[in-house]
């Protein structure tokens, strides 16, 4: 039993875990920066209900003209606190369960999907009041299309965790986390692909991938995952602005957050059409496949370069 713990303990606390931890977490954060104002495009039409569908270089036209040169990029450092610690957890957790179940045995896709779906579900729990702070902080001093949305006023991270807590409840800071538990079908789906599609370009053999080839795998997977799951996300960052009028008297927090849901789908197609549920895609697809493949490609430099020097590390140490 103590031998059973120790090498289970040694793969959850592992070296290479760790390294797939903070090359992603590095990796995305660098992605994100460089598209992050198309995900500002993204949030306002998802959100902003009276905000016009127009092109993604139209409505960060529009956002610069009317909020000044730099709105674009508002909420960036929240924004990349809660990527930096989801990302670092989410494959922290991958790579750690993908460890523990296979042993050294080849994975498949449901096995990836199955343990995509696990540690994003870690995720979620852990990094949600992350979220909605930073969509609260992303949207604050923003000019609205629509009156119904009244302003904030937080000073920074800190000060939005306390006034959602005094103000809202505690409760608050996990608004969204019935969708976002249903949205991590989108990652599971996304590394299901992504790890699908190197294993059949690799045919068996452990080699390593050339640039291209990651960035446009990691583009494809992305693109079908985000594309599936969409209308759940804008109902995710919805309920994250905390500003929608939730008339549920359910006891149950289940049943209230899918009546919530259900309400929310069926208010924005009777609005909208069901072309109102993928208001914004344009701009998602556009951010979201190019962070993710940039943040593929990153992620497999950093971690290969460093499994490189500490392998080389340990031969060197090995010869003296």
């Amino acid at each position: 039993n103590r031998l059973n713990l120790a090498v289970t303990m040694s793969e959850v606390f592992s070296y290479e875990s760790l390294v797939h931890a903070v090359s992603g977490a590095v990796g995305s954060v660098t992605a994100m920066t460089v598209f992050f104002p198309l995900d500002t495009a993204r949030l306002r039409l998802q959100v902003d209900e009276n905000r016009k569908a127009k092109s993604t270089p139209a409505i960060l036209a529009e956002i610069v003209k009317e909020e000044g040169l730099l709105a674009p990029y508002r909420g960036w450092f929240p924004v990349i606190c809660s990527l930096c610690c989801s990302n670092f957890v989410y494959f922290y957790c991958f790579h750690c369960l993908k460890a523990s179940w296979l042993k050294g045995k080849q994975s498949a896709p449901s096995t990836d999907l199955i343990i995509g779906i696990a540690a994003g579900v870690v995720n979620v729990l852990v990094t949600t009041p992350l979220w909605v702070v930073n969509t609260r902080l992303k949207l604050q001093g923003s000019k609205f299309h629509n009156e119904d949305i009244h302003p904030t006023n937080y000073s920074g991270i800190l000060d939005a965790f306390v006034q959602i807590i005094r103000d809202e409840g505690i409760a608050a800071l996990w608004n969204g986390t019935f969708p976002s538990l249903l949205l991590v079908l989108n990652p599971a789906i996304q590394f299901m692909i992504y790890e699908g599609l190197k294993r059949q370009l690799r045919r068996g053999i452990p080699k390593e991938l050339s640039s291209l080839e990651v960035f446009v795998i990691g583009a494809i997977a992305k693109a079908i995952a985000t594309t599936v799951t969409y209308p759940l996300q804008t109902i995710q960052s919805i309920l994250r602005f905390g500003q929608y009028n939730n008339t549920s008297t359910e006891k149950s927090n289940l049943l209230s957050s899918l009546r919530t849901i259900k309400c929310l789908l069926v208010n924005r197609v009777r609005k909208y059409g069901m072309l109102g549920l993928f208001k914004g895609l344009e701009a998602k697809l556009l951010q979201t496949v190019l962070t993710a493949a940039l943040m593929f490609l990153l992620y497999e430099k950093i971690a290969s370069c460093t499994f490189r020097a500490w392998f080389g590390m340990a031969l060197s140490k090995q010869t003296f």
